[in-house]
């Protein structure tokens, strides 16, 4: 017979098992009824705001695709617009869910910050950007250049990397905010600005005349960019997780917005299972069955909001690149979901 210590134990043991799978973030998120999603406070083709009030982008989308697969409703997103130097803290206190906003993933920010890093939505690069009239084709012409960088950034530590490995010397400009340190460059404060090269494309379009400025074609790190979600919620991260791996998996099988209710007359079984109507996928995360698939109602899959935001027929008109499928020469790949 349990004496009173052990009844209670045991209770309480009970009660952390009847918690569902999601509990946590997912269940403050439904009982909120909205997403909040730290994006990026103004960068074209990954998050920006109309005179509407209206978000749009290729971070905004991932946001929206992840309202998708928790209530199948894109529009259940509030976005909180976060410099580069607040953004971790916002997600660690709690102010944001998910942090969907041109973050590089590394090491430290994951071990020294507790976050976690839910897989890479796009492969990006650290570039540099010079004005037309300085004749420069290449980085290693750098030498002695004035550089505006952002604080708090990947960025600010690969330049120093740079030009010490390339036995060069520069001067750092650091601006707090993206917006001032190119608002330095146009000035003639500093004659290069370095940032992912994916931004740099966006802050072109800012300048007076962006065909007045040049992006070298040189790339001087790795910037592995995805979203991120706080690690001590493991299911919660799961779930961002197996969205991002959705709307990739989701271009691979020709599954989109356009075709999705099509899905249900499909006898393919990797289709089948993708649609939730074979398998228990959501249940095992905590959503509805259909939960991939919504997501991709929500927001297209990877291909639709690529090209929506930043591909080629878009204003930054960026190629895909290493972002295109690894059946089709990329690198992007992602578990099944079965």
């Amino acid at each position: 017979m349990l004496s009173a210590a052990q009844t209670f134990l045991f209770a309480g043991l009970m009660t952390v098992l009847a918690v569902p799978a999601g509990a946590g973030t997912l269940e403050s998120v439904k009982q909120r009824g909205t997403l909040q999603c730290g994006v990026s406070d103004g960068l074209f083709g990954f998050s920006e705001r109309n005179d509407q009030g209206e978000w749009s982008g290729f971070d905004v989308d991932f946001c929206r695709a992840v309202a998708g697969a928790v209530f199948r409703d894109r529009a259940k997103v509030t976005f909180v617009p976060l410099s580069a130097g607040e953004r971790f803290d916002a997600l660690r206190t709690g102010r944001v869910d998910l942090l969907s906003r041109n973050s590089t993933w590394t090491l430290e920010r994951e071990a020294g910050l507790g976050l976690a890093f839910a897989g890479i939505t796009y492969h990006d690069g650290q570039g540099f950007m010079v004005m037309r009239d300085r004749a420069v084709a290449s980085a290693l012409e750098l030498d002695r250049a004035k550089v505006c960088v952002e604080t708090g950034t990947t960025s600010q530590l690969n330049l120093a990397d740079f030009f010490r490995a390339n036995s060069m010397t520069f001067e750092e400009r650091a601006f707090p905010s993206a917006a001032e340190a190119l608002a330095a460059f146009q000035s003639g404060q500093c004659n290069v600005l370095t940032r992912d090269q994916s931004a740099l494309f966006a802050e072109r379009l800012k300048l007076r005349r962006a065909s007045d400025a040049v992006i070298l074609p040189d790339i001087i790190s790795k910037e592995p960019l995805g979203p991120v979600t706080r690690a001590d919620d493991f299911a919660w991260f799961t779930i961002v997780k197996w969205v991002n791996f959705a709307l990739v998996n989701a271009e691979e099988l020709g599954i989109s917005s356009a075709n999705a209710d099509e899905t249900a007359k499909s006898h393919k079984p990797d289709v089948r299972r993708f649609a939730g109507l074979e398998g228990e996928s959501g249940r095992m995360l905590g959503l509805e069955g259909t939960w991939a698939l919504d997501a991709v109602r929500a927001a297209g899959n990877y291909a639709e909001i690529y090209e929506r935001n930043l591909g080629v027929e878009s204003r930054l008109g960026i190629p895909r690149g290493l972002n295109q499928l690894w059946s089709m020469g990329g690198i992007l790949y992602a578990p099944p979901v079965r």
